[in-house]
């Protein structure tokens, strides 16, 4: 693979990255009120915001491999873990390093749902209200496209989205449980 497809490659699934990870908070604040959210019943928010996790992931792998290979991002192993410590851009890389450490907790606890008990995985589960941010901040500072018009663009559609999301969430009153019977 030439330079130049690793280079796209990797822009392109940092971006398509992004935008999933907008979509999968977007999804987790709608399935926290308890309403059917986006026109879908709660059990099709929730299936749909672990396949877009899942597919965000993805990406986000393309996205570290090929950067890993890219001679221009000079990235070694241990700047895939460790934040801050790369030769190019170390705060806005280091910055994307941290949104993928956090993701990577995110995932582990998930795998260990079960064993950690709903409680203890919430509370890390919060950590994706972090990670987001912390990747658009990545997103604006690391790349070569960090100055064009159309990703500060995306950019602000993704923050407007994310923004919106949690205005309807403190909005719009959480639904009562269903009773055992079915009826509120």
């Amino acid at each position: 693979m030439s330079v130049d497809a690793l280079w796209y490659l990797s822009r392109g699934s940092g971006l398509v990255t992004l935008v999933l990870l907008t979509v999968v908070v977007v999804l987790g604040i709608g399935a926290r009120n308890g309403r059917p959210a986006f026109g879908l019943p709660q059990f099709g928010v929730a299936a749909l915001h672990r396949n877009a996790s899942l597919m965000s992931l993805a990406f986000l792998g393309v996205h570290v491999v090929t950067l890993l290979f890219d001679p221009y991002a000079q990235l070694r192993v241990a700047d895939l873990v460790i934040p801050f410590q790369g030769a190019y851009r170390p705060l806005w890389v280091g910055l994307g390093t941290l949104a993928s450490d956090m993701l990577l907790a995110l995932v582990v606890t998930s795998l260990l749902r079960l064993r950690l008990g709903l409680r203890r995985w919430r509370l890390v589960h919060w950590l994706a209200y972090a990670a987001w941010p912390v990747a658009l901040l990545h997103a604006l500072g690391a790349g070569t496209d960090a100055a064009t018009a159309w990703l500060r663009a995306i950019a602000l559609v993704c923050a407007g989205t994310v923004l919106g999301a949690l205005v309807w969430r403190w909005t719009v009153p959480v639904a009562a449980p269903a009773r055992v019977d079915g009826s509120r």
